[in-house]
């Protein structure tokens, strides 16, 4: 199964689902900021505001990130736990990875260099 949101212009976020053995698997191209955050969240979070049981988020095509997404990574990684799941996070790319750190991300939701590690982690 895909689902693709294509961005308007560049640097807008664009957001590809798909499904690997049950696992949610969802690659992000572009920037994520408070423009886009809601869109993110939508994009993360079911309706109800749940996260699914497990969920691969693919950061390779994220080239900027600020605080906006932290908030929605925190916000979905509490919903999945909350839910007996888990969020992970795949292939973030150097600047985005070293925001990760920073703020102690990477201590709480997994993050690893590709999807395929992060779907067998």
């Amino acid at each position: 199964m895909t689902d693709t949101q294509g961005a308007a212009r560049p640097g807008q976020l664009s957001i590809d689902h798909t499904t690997v053995e049950g696992i949610r698997v969802v690659t992000l191209r572009g920037e994520i900021d408070h423009a886009v955050k809601d869109l993110l969240s939508e994009a993360l979070l079911s309706c109800d505001g749940a996260a699914p049981r497990r969920t691969v988020v693919d950061l390779s095509g994220v080239t900027f990130m600020d605080s906006s997404g932290i908030n929605v990574f925190v916000a979905v990684h509490q919903a999945a736990s909350d839910g007996q799941g888990w969020v992970r996070i795949a292939g973030a790319q150097e600047s985005v990875l070293r925001l990760l750190e920073i703020v102690g991300l990477d201590e709480v939701i997994g993050c690893h260099p590709t999807v395929g590690q992060a779907l067998t982690a």
